[in-house]
């Protein structure tokens, strides 16, 4: 017998991959209900309305995130710019599997959802900024370790981390609207150069 863990998180894993692939919108709760092979009633067991969903889905995006790009990008086993390249690496190599695999190019489920639903509701749009902001954190720890190591000059390692990832979901519209991960790897390589002169050599 199913537990009702088994249930939700079915729910949460049918809409993870309709609202990204889709959007919030287009997506109805019959739809998801169908993918999730559950009743409406189970849906509501669950969620008392589609936000609330979506906000589960957000953070099972995040998680899924931090294990399979985050985690790996910024181990350090090597020097931390190092790491940020691994980062746009790791990245390219996601968004180049999932063309293969379906023809499309998605870009990033926290930008798009937040681009979508920021001047609609609230707690959607708080939860994708402090999203956004928690995953600039392993770009300032490895700046601030390149200061330390003299690989850079001084610099502000939390304002220069916000730049990267700016950058980083720049990058993701782009590939998205032209539907070409290529250019994940393209512009991925001059991400330090553009943001931190001192590597212009």
């Amino acid at each position: 017998m199913e537990s009702s863990n088994d249930t939700r998180q079915r729910i949460i894993s049918a809409a993870q991959e309709l609202i990204y692939t889709r959007s919030y919108n287009e997506v109805g709760v019959q739809e998801i209900c169908n993918r999730a092979e559950v009743k409406k009633g189970s849906f509501y067991h669950f969620f008392p309305s589609k936000r609330d969903l979506a906000l589960a889905v957000l953070d099972q995006s995040q998680a899924v995130m931090y294990e399979t790009i985050i985690n790996r990008a910024f181990v350090d086993d090597i020097p931390p710019l190092a790491r940020i390249e691994r980062f746009f690496t790791i990245v390219y190599d996601f968004h180049k599997q999932v063309k293969k695999d379906t023809g499309y190019v998605f870009g990033c489920p926290f930008g798009n959802l937040g681009c979508e639903m920021s001047t609609r509701d609230e707690d959607i749009r708080c939860k994708v900024d402090d999203i956004l902001r928690t995953s600039e954190k392993p770009f300032e720890k490895a700046l601030s370790e390149a200061v330390t190591r003299g690989d850079l000059p001084a610099t502000d390692a939390a304002a220069t981390a916000r730049a990267i990832f700016a950058y980083v979901e720049g990058i993701m519209v782009y590939a998205k609207t032209r539907n070409d991960p290529e250019l994940i790897r393209e512009l991925g390589k001059h991400a330090l150069q553009l943001i931190i002169p001192a590597k212009i050599q």
